[in-house]
């Protein structure tokens, strides 16, 4: 082509430039002729799915605006389930290397595809993975919710005794099951968007599952209320019921959906293929795309753009920094705001997340996701997936700090006759995990980073009380001449044998930071 021709992708270049492999890039440039056209087309249509697989349902029925920040109460039954018995087999497939990434994979997927296969045909909506665990919407009425546990309940047998070369394994799952009223919400940025779910019912829903036991389903009282009449109970933990599974397959019943509810998109058949009409098409797949683009965080999607001629992202053991905050005060406030302090409410909270996310960008981290707490929002982070740096615990603990005094100067918001502030607990642990799609492999899947190292950094943030951000031994090896850190000695994690020590992040060398770490930060920990 020569220089005084103008190229048919100029106008919308911009747009396309983060969305394309850099060899479809380059040669479309180059040589923009109806064969390379045709290649970026199916590019973006191959993306378009992808992308559709990653987000919940709710967002390809109502496609958002990038940068609108939208929210509305809801009625339904929430439902949270947790693996239990993966550390063991991650720990056993990291030892062999790209082949235990494989085995290790399938295994994970082979049991997220039957849970979600379950919840959908359920009449289930998965709204998100967190980790190994996941979050379904059902409707109001929550018998249907509590058919679903029985169901994936009884699918667990599939995945006892699980036979490896590496050894024999045991998967079971925690199910726990609450009612109410809740918020959904789109928040951020044009760039970065996040969709949230807020109030009381979201921490109900993962304070039963936490209280529940492995291959039982655990309700709250408010659902048991409803479906008392409908099934045998036991007593659970002080304030919660058991399911106990009498039932017949008869007395079970069908499912309430006769299939899995498609999000496949039907195949565009292009009658002009000339380089006007193919340069229509182009601009219509980004118009397509681009409302669900901004929900991928940006390595994230750089990442599947590159990878999406393959459909798949290499699994892999990666040793991550994870870091996690718990955003308090501005979550938990929306349940008794109303009229126009509910959008004060999620306006600062999309204030919030758009500050981290910048600060987390800015030192090469991925803000992964908002998600649920037993106080207000969690936000998980990571250094060094799927970008290395050497580096990487150095970023995160300058994030750490960048992320603390973010919120600690939030403007304060009024609900009620109350000022609500906002604090934060972080907690920082550095090693081995395992990243790669997490899902079913051909629909609804998330790029994850799971293992010991981030349920560690979740437990650090919980003891870290009062805007302190707490960090493992590894983590302070690697950052302590950079930055003034503080021992607080020993203390018992659930599922650590031994004690573990951990130190406090006080601020810079120099700095006149927070020196009034106590004995709090070693309460027993409840998570």
């Amino acid at each position: 082509m020569s220089a005084e021709m103008i190229h048919p992708l100029a106008s919308i270049e911009p747009r396309l430039r983060p969305l394309l492999p850099a060899d479809v890039y380059a040669s479309t440039w180059v040589d923009p002729s109806p064969t390379t056209l045709m290649g970026v087309f199916e590019h973006l249509r191959t993306l378009q799915q992808i992308m559709r697989d990653y987000v919940p349902r709710h967002l390809l029925e109502s496609v958002p605006t990038p940068g609108k920040v939208r929210f509305k109460w809801q009625a339904g039954t929430l439902m949270f389930t947790d693996l239990a018995g993966y550390t063991p087999l991650m720990e056993a497939s990291a030892a062999k290397g790209r082949e235990g990434a494989a085995t290790l994979l399938g295994l994970l997927n082979s049991y997220f595809a039957e849970m979600i296969e379950i919840v959908s045909k359920s009449g289930g909506n998965l709204l998100e993975f967190t980790g190994d665990a996941i979050l379904v919407e059902f409707p109001p009425e929550p018998a249907q919710a509590v058919r679903a546990g029985l169901r994936m309940q009884r699918a667990m047998t599939r995945f006892e005794n699980i036979e490896t070369e590496m050894g024999t394994f045991n998967f079971g799952m925690r199910v726990g099951v609450h009612t109410g009223r809740y918020l959904t919400g789109d928040i951020g940025t044009p760039q970065r968007m996040e969709s949230v779910l807020l109030g009381n019912a979201v921490q109900e829903t993962k304070r039963a599952e936490g209280a529940g036991v492995v291959g039982r389903i655990c309700l709250t009282k408010a659902v048991y209320k409803e479906v008392e009449k409908d099934f045998t109970f036991e007593e659970g933990a002080p304030g919660y019921m058991l399911v106990v599974d009498d039932l017949s397959d008869t007395q079970l019943g069908e499912y309430e959906l006769a299939a899995p509810s498609g999000r496949r998109l039907s195949s565009a058949v292009l009658f002009d293929r000339s380089i006007e009409g193919l340069t229509s098409e182009i601009d219509s797949a980004l118009g397509h795309l681009e409302p669900f683009a901004p929900f991928v965080p940006a390595p994230i999607l750089k990442v599947l753009v590159e990878s999406a001629s393959q459909r798949e992202i290499p699994p892999d053991f990666p040793e991550p920094t994870v870091v996690f905050v718990n955003l308090i005060g501005p979550p938990e406030a929306v349940d008794s705001a109303e009229g126009d302090e509910e959008r004060s409410v999620v306006e600062s909270f999309s204030r919030a997340f758009a500050l981290i996310n910048a600060a987390v960008d800015a030192r090469g981290g991925v803000l992964k996701k908002v998600t649920y707490h037993l106080a207000g929002s969690d936000i998980m982070i990571f250094f060094g997936v799927p970008n290395s740096h050497t580096d990487d615990p150095v970023r995160a603990a300058d994030a750490a700090l960048a992320i603390r005094e973010i919120i600690n100067n939030l403007e304060p918001i009024s609900v009620g006759s109350d000022e609500v502030r906002a604090e934060c607990q972080i907690g920082m642990a550095t090693g081995r995990a395992f990243a790669a799609e997490i899902g079913e492999p051909r629909g609804r899947r998330e790029f994850n980073v799971i293992g010991d190292v981030v349920n560690t950094s979740a437990r650090l943030m919980g003891r870290a009380i009062n805007n302190r951000i707490l960090m493992t031994e590894d983590v302070y090896e690697r950052i302590k001449d950079d930055f003034e850190v503080k021992s607080l000695g020993p203390t018992r994690f659930k599922g650590k044998a031994k004690p573990v020590s951990i130190y406090s992040l006080v601020g810079y060398p120099g700095e006149n930071g927070d020196q009034s770490d106590t004995e709090e930060t070693r309460e027993n920990d409840s998570r």
